[in-house]
């Protein structure tokens, strides 16, 4: 099993300090609604630059949309699974993981720390901007929004899961999953916004 957090936790409790500079702790923090409303401006800004400057049709701007969402999901997956569960081999990587994402699950409960902080998101949201547009030219315009939208939902649903109880529809799956992973199982349901690549993979948890 890879190591995940500190093994000394009692409980699921509190928050971490992670630096001894009040600034920098300070900026360490971040309300959900920051990056899921910087992400959905720019997704919104990409979609008006392409319905201005493209004549692109309605159907293909759809498509290019929901790829981008569709990918997004993928790359959810692939990093939760191999960048924030990476085996923590060296000091560097322990030191890493842990302030990326073993935190996390020390603290599942500290709701500041379930985004990151908003300097790296908007450089996520720069870095996309310009990749994206690098790569596929003007069809970036619909699939970055996708793209955004997907992260967006992702850290709606990651707030969601740990702020509320689980609602009694088909919606309790990604509760559940989430709550095997962190309390149960670290290396299964890597998949937070939705299963579907833990089907795929074979990470979904057994029953």
């Amino acid at each position: 099993m890879k190591k995940i957090g500190r093994l000394d936790r009692p409980d699921n409790s509190g928050s971490a300090q992670l630096f001894t500079n009040p600034v920098l702790e300070r900026m360490s923090r971040t309300h959900i609604s920051i990056p899921i409303a910087l992400f959905l401006g720019v997704g919104l800004y990409s979609f008006y630059i392409g319905i201005s400057t493209t004549s692109m049709s309605f159907l293909e701007a759809t498509a290019l949309f929901l790829g981008g969402y569709f990918i997004f999901t993928l790359v959810e997956y692939l990093l939760h699974r191999y960048l924030y569960h990476m085996i923590p081999d060296t000091k560097f990587k322990d030191k890493l993981q842990y302030n990326v994402h073993g935190v996390h699950h020390d603290y599942p409960r500290d709701k500041d720390r379930l985004a990151m902080p908003l300097f790296i998101s908007g450089l996520y949201a720069v870095v996309l901007y310009f990749l994206f547009n690098f790569m596929m030219g003007d069809l970036s315009w619909y699939f970055l929004p996708g793209f955004l939208v997907g992260y967006s939902s992702y850290l709606g649903v990651h707030y969601i899961v740990h702020a509320f109880q689980p609602p009694k529809n088909f919606l309790k799956v990604l509760w559940v999953n989430h709550a095997i992973h962190h309390y149960k199982d670290p290396d299964v349901a890597f998949g937070v916004s939705t299963p579907i690549w833990d089907y795929v993979f074979g990470t979904f948890p057994k029953k």
